[in-house]
């Protein structure tokens, strides 16, 4: 990958030039999570298209996910300033065969408009949502996203390319910098072979549990397993409070690496751990996309779009004291609060049975 030296700075992304008979233009503006639910899509179009060139446009906040992208073959990073002339400025110099949106929002739109694509591919909500903004598009894929998981909705969407019965499996290929990183964490952290990561922040409040229920969560693990207690966030405030109080609720000894990881450090984090316990968030798709086994706690959001399928994972909603294996397009949000800690600690230890995977 080239670039100005600095990833966290530079606009534009490139890692090899082909040139050939097909020019994809890939619009994802949404946060991580959809990004890495984008990747099947992606390695399908690879797998299609060999010879292709794809270029991939992202939201700034999907940054540092980047270098495990290696699907693409140019990848601009959006980033709601004046630095985004240059990505107005790539995409109306060229010409591409087709674009997809992935995103179906106002900014992806306009992007989506300046490719000039010959088939401008997006879901026919966008016809039903705003009729000025659909005619930007010429190609209407009928699958709607609340019918179908998500992976299986962005893989709708190159039908129109001839593309089908593509794989679903979701996959990262972490760079060696980041299990160097992940290493010596664990080496400076004296984090055994063995460990189970608590993730229980998001970005979004109602996902929050209650800090005494984590508390209880991981006194249990740290009791009853012969494992190293590892506690990981995100960056925000809410995020760290959260943490914050969960600590003070706490008995056993727990490594806290919350603000210490990038996010690809993270993955490799995971990637080694024995166990993830988590909210629907980043980590859990980050987990999926390594393999990881992991216990996920869901509630205003439907598992049935954004479950992990093709990792082993326990899926937690609602009241139910066990993991859900039925699901369903329609369900109702529920609060976190009806999750309960013995459905946690069975789910732990239903896993935790379980042989460990060789760790690297």
């Amino acid at each position: 990958m080239t670039g100005d030296g600095n990833r966290k700075n530079a606009t534009l992304i490139e890692r090899r030039y082909n040139r050939s008979a097909v020019n994809i233009l890939l619009l994802q503006l949404k946060r991580i999570g959809d990004l890495i639910l984008t990747m099947p899509a992606m390695a399908a179009l690879r797998e299609n298209f060999p010879d292709a060139r794809l270029t991939l446009v992202v939201s700034n906040e999907c940054a540092d996910l980047l270098p495990a992208i290696s699907s693409a073959d140019r990848i601009l990073v959006a980033r709601r300033n004046l630095s985004d002339v240059a990505i107005v400025v790539a995409l109306a110099r060229e010409r591409f065969d087709y674009c997809i949106d992935f995103t179906r929002n106002d900014r992806s739109a306009f992007l989506a408009f300046l490719s000039r694509a010959q088939k401008r591919i997006v879901s026919h909500r966008v016809s039903d949502q705003s009729k000025i903004r659909a005619r930007i598009y010429n190609q209407f894929v009928g699958n709607r996203m609340r019918d179908m998981h998500t992976v299986d909705y962005n893989l709708a969407l190159l039908e129109p390319l001839g593309v089908s019965n593509a794989s679903r499996a979701v996959h990262l290929e972490l760079p060696e910098s980041a299990r160097e990183k992940a290493n010596k964490l664990r080496c400076d952290s004296k984090i055994g072979g063995h460990f189970i990561i608590f993730h229980p922040g998001s970005a979004r409040i109602e996902k929050f549990w209650d800090p005494a229920r984590w508390a209880e969560v991981i006194n249990y693990a740290g009791q009853n397993n012969d494992v190293d207690l590892v506690l990981t966030s995100g960056p925000s405030r809410l995020e760290q409070a959260h943490v914050t109080e969960i600590k003070t609720k706490t008995r056993p000894r727990i490594v806290d690496l919350s603000r210490r990881t990038d996010l690809l450090t993270l993955a490799a984090l995971i990637a080694q751990a024995r166990l993830l316990v988590t909210v629907d968030s980043a980590p859990m798709h980050l987990a999926a996309a390594v393999q990881s086994p992991q216990v996920v706690l869901f509630g205003p959001t439907n598992p049935f779009h954004w479950r992990p399928r093709e990792s082993p994972a326990l899926i937690l909603h609602g009241e139910s004291r066990i993991p859900l294996t039925e699901f369903s397009p329609v369900r109702a949000r529920l609060p976190m609060s009806q999750i309960s800690t013995e459905a946690v600690i069975n789910a732990m230890d239903s896993l935790l049975s379980a042989p460990a995977a060789q760790i690297s």
